[in-house]
């Protein structure tokens, strides 16, 4: 074993993916280059170069795109005015059902629509369109007059995608940004969506505080120092719930992803606030909302008999564990309304993310999800870490971003685009690549014919490890094998030896992820056991993962695990 790994270590050095075109992990996944033209969805792939369409960042493994879509303002309107919207459809392959899909924000209004365009349907996130057409090559346009009727944030989206086969390489998204004004000429283009507080506060200073009760897993903030005061006074907590509505790909289609209001779990809350009106801006107490229930109860001891004001600041921070950055860096930040004149305990009920950040907070409760399942015998990601040395997952994500979508090992960093939040499985596939980064303490296998790859084609056996564990570490997470994407399409990717489409072996990385996941499930009683020696010695390919470490840490390979190998179409 020994000998096997200095060997190892010799000839496969430790390769940062940058060097490999340019990223450590691609797009989430990629299905099937069987969707074009009248192929038939168990055909071979059209030939490569194709299609040129490019509706993800340079870096990313994405593959190029036969539809796109760009959507433009003629002008940018105050409250009260109205402007030309115009949604270009680019295709350079035959589409027999192409769905696009218009969708404003509450602050504007469709008031008149183009011909074909389905009647607009309102919710809390604003209003939609969509309309069926059938594309050959070439570019279309279609025009909808809108309004703007509240001032504030807006994001107008438009999306392209082939109904009958969703795939990255039969759609396009695309979204138009702006901060709607309330006089004329005060639009401007853009959102400015608020970030963690930079600015210098007073420290208070010595004093106790109410423990807030997390798990012991996710470490909290250090607890902020209070004021000191006579020991005769007593505390005054601030508590709620602090929640989020946001768009859902899981469980939605081409025009309407599901709608959600779930509480934010672990997120980082901050009570600030002045003991008197021409006072310093304190912190008072710092804690993380409940898991599963984005409760919160912060307590602290006051100096004077009525706090002149407090308010709730809630970051895209889980501890230290891991976060949700946007452009800058700078965590997100959700503040709640003022409460004045405090002198006993009092709630705030719910209090909701700002709707411009809504997909940061869905991206960040997402990663709650794998933190609770994720395998290690540490408080940290990986069993490869150890309890107070742990290092966080970063992800960078801001309204309109067309960085992504990939995790950089460089900067140990997921970058995802716009909409990707959307998608829970993409946001943990991601996330499956920095497990497995931090599983392998920086090292990764050279990885070859990797971009851009396909979930259900050959690519090469380094490819389809590296890609196949990502993708099992969704389907772990969510006990499915469907994949989504962020406009809403999903594939199901379950698979057995007469499966059509899918092609056969360790080097096609469906293959890899499902029996991955059924390995797991059906012989190793979980993945902890599996992460655990992954953590001890990397794996170039599932093949070593599965003859050489598996039997040399004790994992099964008898008779059923062959058995579900075989099932997946791999044999050694």
């Amino acid at each position: 074993m020994s000998g096997k790994r200095a060997l190892k270590r010799r000839v496969l050095k430790p390769v940062p993916l940058t060097a490999l075109a340019g990223v450590a992990a691609c797009l989430a996944v990629v299905v099937a280059p069987t969707a074009f033209g009248t192929s038939a969805p168990d055909s071979p792939a059209a030939p490569s170069g194709t299609c040129t369409i490019r509706s993800a960042d340079k870096n990313a493994e994405a593959p190029l795109s036969c539809l796109g879509v760009n959507a433009s303002l003629d002008r940018l309107p105050a409250v009260g005015e109205q402007a030309t919207l115009t949604v270009d459809i680019k295709a350079q392959a035959d589409v027999k059902n192409a769905g696009l899909s218009v969708q404003l924000p509450p602050a504007l209004r469709i008031v008149d629509k183009g011909a074909g365009l389905a009647a607009p349907t309102t919710d809390a996130f604003g209003q939609r369109t969509s309309r069926k057409l059938a594309l050959t090559p070439g570019t279309r346009s279609v025009e909808l007059k809108v309004k703007a009727v509240a001032a504030g944030p807006a994001q107008i989206q438009a999306d392209i995608s082939d109904i009958d086969h969703p795939d990255p390489r039969r759609a396009g998204h695309d979204s138009v940004e702006l901060t709607v004004g309330t006089s004329k000429g005060s639009t401007d283009k853009g959102i400015s969506v608020s970030t963690a507080r930079s600015t210098k506060v007073a420290d208070p200073g010595p004093g106790t505080r109410k423990p807030r009760e997390v798990d012991p897993k996710v470490p909290a903030p250090a607890p902020a120092a209070t004021a000191s005061a006579p020991a005769a006074r007593a505390q005054v907590c601030v508590s709620g719930t602090f929640r989020n509505r946001f768009q859902s790909a899981e469980g939605g289609s081409w025009n309407a992803k599901a709608n959600r209001d779930e509480p934010v779990s672990n997120a980082n809350v901050t009570l600030w606030g002045k003991p008197t009106a021409n006072g310093d801006t304190l912190k008072l107490a710092t804690g993380m909302t409940g898991n599963g229930d984005g409760k919160f109860n912060l307590c602290y001891t006051p100096t004077t008999s009525v706090t002149s004001v407090a308010w709730v600041e809630f970051q895209t921070k889980a501890g230290r564990m891991w976060s949700v950055v946007g452009a800058n860096g700078g965590a997100y930040a959700t503040s709640s309304y003022a409460l004045n004149n405090i002198s006993r305990s009092t709630s705030l009920g719910n209090v909701y993310a700002n709707d411009a950040q809504s997909r940061a907070w869905h991206a960040l409760d997402t990663l709650n999800k794998l933190w609770w399942n994720r395998g290690s015998t540490t408080n940290c990601w990986a069993s490869s870490e150890q309890d107070g040395r742990c290092t966080p997952i970063t992800v960078q994500w801001y309204p309109g971003s067309t960085d992504g979508t990939y995790w950089n090992t460089g900067e140990d960093k997921i970058h995802l685009a716009d909409n990707d939040p959307d998608s829970e499985h993409t946001t943990v596939h991601e996330a499956g690549h920095a497990l497995q980064g931090k599983l392998y303490k920086g090292w990764w296998p050279q990885v070859s014919n990797c971009s851009p790859h396909y979930v259900d084609r050959t690519s090469s056996t380094s490819c389809a490890w590296t890609e196949g564990f990502a993708n099992a570490v969704a389907f772990h997470t969510f006990n499915d094998t469907t994949y989504y994407w962020g406009n809403g399409g999903s594939l199901d990717l379950a698979n057995d030896r007469s499966t059509r489409g899918i092609d056969p072996g360790d080097a096609c990385e469906a293959r890899v992820a499902t029996t991955l996941v059924d390995l797991w499930s059906q012989v190793d009683g979980g993945w902890t056991k599996s992460n655990t020696m992954m953590s001890r010695n990397p794996q170039s390919s599932f093949r070593e993962y599965f003859v050489t470490d598996r039997p040399a840490h004790g994992l099964d390979t008898g008779t059923k695990a062959r058995d579900i190998i075989w099932k997946h179409t791999i044999w050694y």
